[in-house]
């Protein structure tokens, strides 16, 4: 019994003891702090990669009726007439076609980055006339081009439409979803391609989609951990330049690296977004309040009118008149009154304001009124 208890409590097994204990809790520390890091390509874009709107001008043939009004619309028939001419067909100069089953529209998409000469792309077409629904037609080729000027696409196919409209002859209707847009999907042909600084440097930014200077510092760190020192700097709150190989097929694999290394990004800042329209508010976790006393209360008024008649006396001459008779009533719900204490916190602040059944209204105006008196540890900001 005593070899054991001497083997039991010997100073070096309860050294090791201690470090087994002390790199549990470390391991454990660290797996905390992983489960809350987020990948780079959640946090982070690649400068250069990135989308070209296109836009394009066509018409939509073959609707059942519903076509634009090319009195209201004379762009329509001007367009048709330009088509046609192209094709050696001469319209009258006195001719005054009345085309319902066909729709101007514009067309305009996204030209994903990298896109190469014969791939498709969706699109979306819109009635810029007063058709009543594209549901049926088929739009014509359009050139789809850039900020530039430039084709880089064409377009053409069978409109899909979600939405649909009846009418009565009465002039009743109704209209479900919006009849007068609708998609193609894989409706657009790639022609040119967009050059890119990608694989033209020596390096590649990282943008952050959130400026934020932790975040960035954070990101440059993890980079130099794990490429070695030197490799990443943080330009600003949103630039990250990470040096990378000019070999085409190293830098995918180098930059596929990157966007999946973890980072914990920092901190947002404390905030309280306030949507003047909806009345809607959303507080961010960071939000604190200082001591402070808030009275929240509501003042009705109502007034009520109402009418009587005088006769005159029948051996008396006069002529019937009308009285008005007013009555005003006030009334003053009870005003709640509650206190903030030092430090509180999203959850207090939100029971705080329940407890009390202030209307969304009533919240804002206590978050603007802590704001202006300096309790507000956070942006106010209205949109």
């Amino acid at each position: 019994m005593a070899i054991m208890s001497q083997t039991r409590w010997h100073p070096r097994y309860r050294t090791l003891l201690r470090a087994y204990l002390t790199i549990s809790l470390l391991s454990l520390l660290v797996a905390c702090g992983a489960a809350h890091a987020e990948r780079v390509q959640d946090l982070a874009t690649v400068a250069g990669v990135r989308g070209n709107q296109l836009i394009g001008y066509g018409l939509v043939v073959g609707l059942d009726g519903t076509g634009d009004q090319t009195t209201q619309t004379p762009f329509t028939v001007l367009s048709i007439e330009n088509m046609l001419a192209k094709f050696g067909v001469q319209v009258p100069a006195n001719a005054n076609p009345q085309l319902k089953n066909v729709a101007a529209v514009t067309v305009h998409a996204t030209l994903p980055p990298f896109s190469k000469p014969g791939q498709t792309i969706d699109i979306t077409v819109s009635s810029i006339g007063n058709a009543t629904s594209l549901r049926g037609g088929s739009l014509i080729m359009t050139p789809l081009r850039g900020a530039d000027g430039q084709v880089y696409a064409m377009a053409q196919g069978s409109v899909l439409v979600s939405g649909f409209g009846v009418k009565g002859a009465d002039g009743s209707s109704i209209t479900v979803n919006v009849p007068s847009s609708g998609t193609i999907p894989n409706g657009a042909t790639v022609e040119r391609s967009v050059p890119t600084s990608f694989d033209s440097r020596p390096y590649v930014t990282l943008n952050l989609d959130t400026p934020d200077f932790t975040t960035a510092a954070r990101l440059t760190s993890a980079i130099n951990k794990t490429f070695g020192p030197g490799t990443a700097e943080a330009l600003d709150a949103v630039s990250v330049r990470v040096r990378a190989p000019m070999d085409s097929s190293q830098r995918i694999a180098y930059v596929s690296t990157l966007e999946n290394l973890k980072v914990d990004p920092g901190t947002p800042p404390a905030r309280v977004i306030i949507n003047s329209r909806t009345g809607t508010v959303v507080i961010s976790s960071g939000v604190h309040v200082l001591p402070a006393a808030v009275s929240s209360g509501s003042l009705s008024v109502t007034i009520t009118e109402r009418y009587s008649a005088s006769q005159p006396n029948p051996f008396a001459t006069g002529s019937t008149t009308v009285l008005p008779h007013s009555t005003l009533d006030v009334r003053q719900e009870k005003a709640h009154m509650f206190k903030f204490p030092a430090g509180v916190n999203l959850n207090e602040i939100v029971r705080a304001v329940n407890s009390v059944g202030a209307a969304p209204g009533d919240l804002v105006a206590i978050l603007e009124a802590l704001k202006e008196a300096g309790a507000l540890r956070a942006q106010l900001i209205v949109i």
